[in-house]
Order: C-alpha cells, then sequence, then structure tokens
C-alpha cells in the first residue's frame, strides 16, 4: 500500500491507451493480478486519474484480498467525485475489519451528498451574492432596511455552507503499527494504534507528523504512516 506520494493531479484521464488499454483488457477478462500493476503505475506514476479507473483499482485490490489497498482506492475515489455508493462501500469494508473513521449515520450520508455538489452549489451561491449585491447597490437609495438585512442573512448562509460543508483533508493510515501520540514527538505519550485503513481528520502538520482527530481529541500520526486525501 502506498505511502508517501506527491500530490495526484485528479484531472479526468484521455481515452484509454497504452499501458491503461491492456490493464482494462486484463480486467475485463477477470485477470485483475495482471491488471494491477498496470493500474497502480497509472495512478502513482503518471498521477492524472479518474473516478472509474480509481473504482476498478479498487475492485481489483478487492478481488486480490488486499483489504488496506481496496479502501485506500475508494477514499481517493470519493473525494474526487463523493458518491453515496462508494461511501456505503467503505462503511461496509470498515465494519468488516472494524476500522474507525466510517461513521454509518444519516447525518453522514446527508453530508456525502451535499458534498457531490458543493462546488456547483458554491459557485451559484456566490453568482447570487454578487447579484444581488449588484442590485441593491444600483437601487441603494430606494432599497429598504429589509432588503440588507435579507442579503447579510444570506451572506451567512453562504459563509456557513463555505465552512461547515466543506471537504477537509482525511488521513488513511497505511501501515501496521501505526503509532498515535498525544504530542509531535517519538517521546510523547502513546495514546493508541491505528490500524491500516483508519480514517482520521487531518487537522495539520508539524514537521513530519500529521495532527489528527481521533476520539473527539487531537493526536499525532507521522505522515509516513499514511496518505493524505484531499
Amino acid at each position: 500500500m502506498a505511502t508517501a506520494c506527491g500530490p495526484i493531479n485528479f484531472s479526468n484521464t484521455t481515452p484509454a491507451k497504452g499501458p491503461l488499454a491492456q490493464a482494462d483488457a486484463l480486467f475485463a477478462r477477470g485477470q485483475y493480478a495482471a491488471a494491477a500493476p498496470l493500474y497502480r503505475q497509472q495512478v502513482w506514476r503518471r498521477q492524472q486519474v479518474s473516478p472509474r479507473l480509481l473504482l476498478r483499482m479498487a475492485y481489483t485490490q478487492h478481488q486480490l484480498g488486499h483489504y488496506p489497498a481496496e479502501l485506500l482506492y475508494l477514499n481517493l475515489a470519493q473525494a474526487r467525485q463523493p458518491r453515496l455508493g462508494t461511501w456505503r462501500q467503505l462503511v461496509a469494508l470498515a465494519q468488516r475489519q472494524r476500522l474507525v473513521g466510517y461513521p454509518s449515520t444519516w447525518q453522514q450520508e446527508l453530508r456525502v451528498q451535499a458534498q457531490r455538489y458543493y462546488y456547483p452549489g458554491l459557485q451559484a451561491l456566490l453568482t447570487g451574492a454578487v447579484g444581488a449585491g449588484i442590485v441593491l447597490l444600483l437601487r441603494r437609495q430606494r432599497a429598504k432596511p429589509g432588503a440588507w438585512l435579507g442579503y447579510g442573512a444570506y451572506l451567512l448562509a453562504a459563509g456557513a455552507y463555505l465552512v461547515l460543508l466543506r471537504p477537509g483533508p482525511v488521513g488513511v493510515v497505511s501501515q501496521a503499527g501505526a503509532a498515535l501520540m498525544a504530542g509531535p514527538s517519538a517521546g510523547a505519550t502513546w495514546l493508541s494504534t491505528a490500524a491500516p485503513g483508519d480514517r482520521l481528520p487531518v487537522l495539520g502538520r508539524t514537521d513530519i507528523w500529521l495532527r489528527v482527530r481521533w476520539q473527539e481529541r487531537t493526536a499525532y500520526l507521522r505522515a509516513t504512516d499514511a496518505l493524505v486525501v484531499e
């Protein structure tokens, strides 16, 4: 399972050709062990992937019985294109492996649905704010106080949408025995050990340590022990 690597470019891939076309052909024939290295090369070396490619890689890892890698690629696909179906796959797999960070509540499913349309919704809200602001300025002499109050409430709602629903980075643990520490130091108090596939919200970074949220408190995890998905 991959650990430290550069940022992934999630732009849409061009029509399959070369190794990718060969991998798709192997995948179609059910030769998953042969297709996996070709897909992996496309993801980590060329670093241009689509949700379809990531989901195929996840399915390939599922067929090979590599659940940590399957979780990783499902998380990458979910970050690229939030889907309720993908999230439910993640939850089911995490529950079988007794992993943390994959809530199955209706609130989380509602959040996933909202994140699917986050950027188009944000664009619509900002466009509406600009348009309404221009109209109010042009009619400022005739605008009633209630109109300005309504505009202020609209801006507050847009700000809440931006802050509360914005997708945040998460760290998917990639190493067995990854230690969660109380501080950014090997000499800090040991809190727990994370399992491969655990999903922890990333709050920031201190040197070689990721600051993560674990059981409603702040913990620190070595950056080499997780892959940050944004």
